[in-house]
């Protein structure tokens, strides 16, 4: 048969992966979910475990805006109107009113001239670095960025790719020099706002002042691009992400709607002509349909959530649960990186203690995420807590008081 000796090969690859422990094996399906009531925030049920409540702390929806029932009417009524899908390519017949609304309003919230949406985050950040590097471009990432940054960079062509230490801004002005030496017309400097894997933020105010000092020295600017999908929505006292932190603006911010607000989706804001020649050459805006204008208008909703007082007292609960769980985490004995951002890392230190911890966690009705070598390196093995404003305090001393049950802490 034809594919006979490709299955054998495939197989052997996912038996590779299953070895070497980095195969993402089978997944968790949700098949209910319990609205939150009470001292209690959402409970998911599963596939396979009957009528068992779970308590999730995996979720990037930092402000439990998927559950919001402004959203879902939202989407509900402009899928009524509009139908499920969109039928088209933007530039074929699929922009929709919500599709350009969406924009409108994402481009004043980020203080842009110019904003225009995508299928998913990922794809933002693809169709935005491969059109933007040329054969004179030098594209210059911190050694942590989201694989989407990296394959990104892999899918273009330009005269260089170099990385610099995380978080390093003495090696990032090396990396610039460098770029200076190569004869280079551009500069692409690249990081994401918020590391999601420990919640830790770039110096964006230090990387773009870098970036102006060295800009007269590149025909075509130092640009600085910053994907702060895990930012906005969960940072700053409106939800402005790792520019308001900072006080910095980047040339180029992308980021999600998936996350924080919810939907589904990705976008990226900045000059207006950067965005009109986005909208020619980006491929996956070019020729991928966009999300539904259901889902536009679902953001929409959620956008305005966050511009509100509710929008305020959301981000203001999330902050105080974070250092919440920050501060029982400690005090339970735990090493935790603290932060302002609701990832909260637990550092286990240990790949078979990390895996055990989290069967511990979900034996007693808890899903968090476990990142264990050679995921991560040996000695950087954790447990990526997410805290959302959906959780309550009694779900926060619930994860708590399991952690304190497990019979590794007092090794941890």
């Amino acid at each position: 048969m034809p594919l006979d000796r490709l299955s054998t090969a495939l197989a052997a690859h996912v038996d590779e992966l299953e070895e070497r422990g980095t195969a993402k094996g089978a997944e968790t399906v949700v098949r209910a979910v319990v609205p939150a009531g009470g001292p209690r925030g959402p409970r998911f049920l599963l596939e396979g475990e009957g009528d068992r409540e779970f308590l999730r702390m995996n979720s990037n929806s930092y402000l439990g805006m998927s559950l919001a029932a402004e959203v879902i009417a939202a989407e509900e009524e402009a899928t009524r109107r509009f139908g499920a899908g969109p039928g088209a390519v933007r530039f074929i017949s699929g922009t929709y009113a919500p599709h350009v609304e969406l924009e409108r309003e994402l481009a004043a919230f980020h203080g842009r001239e110019a904003a225009m949406i995508f299928s998913s985050a990922y794809a933002t950040v693809v169709s935005v670095l491969v059109p933007l590097v040329t054969p004179k471009t030098v594209v210059i990432s911190d050694e942590l960025n989201h694989n989407c940054i990296i394959h990104g960079i892999k899918m273009a062509r330009p005269l260089a790719k170099t990385i610099y230490p995380h978080n390093d801004v003495g090696g990032l002005e090396a990396r610039l020099e460098e770029a200076v030496a190569a004869g280079a017309e551009r500069a692409l400097v690249v990081t994401d706002g918020v590391f999601s894997m420990r919640g830790d933020l770039a110096p964006l105010a230090d990387v773009v002042a870098l970036a102006r000092r060295f800009d007269d020295r590149f025909a075509e600017n130092a640009v600085v691009v910053v994907d702060d999908s895990h930012g906005v929505g969960a940072l700053g006292e409106s939800g402005r992400g790792t520019e308001e932190v900072s006080g910095a603006e980047a040339d180029l911010l992308v980021a999600t709607l998936g996350k924080a607000l919810g939907v589904n989706g990705g976008y990226v804001a900045s000059d207006g002509r950067v965005i009109r020649f986005l909208r020619e050459s980006s491929p996956m805006y070019v020729y991928s349909n966009p999300i539904t204008a259901g889902e536009a208008e679902a953001a929409r909703a959620a956008l305005r959530v966050l511009g509100s007082d509710r929008g305020r007292r959301l981000l203001d609960h999330l902050r105080a649960l974070t250092r919440r769980f920050e501060r029982g985490l400690v005090e339970l004995g735990y090493e935790v990186i603290p932060g302002p951002h609701p990832v909260v890392p637990l550092m286990v230190r240990d790949t078979a203690r990390t895996r055990d911890l989290v069967r511990h966690l979900r034996d007693h009705g808890v899903l968090a995420t476990g990142l264990a070598y050679p995921v991560v390196p040996r000695g950087d093995e954790e447990i990526r807590f997410q805290v959302c404003a959906d959780h309550t305090e009694g779900d926060v001393g619930e994860v708590l008081a399991v952690l304190a049950s497990w019979p590794g802490r007092e090794a941890a």
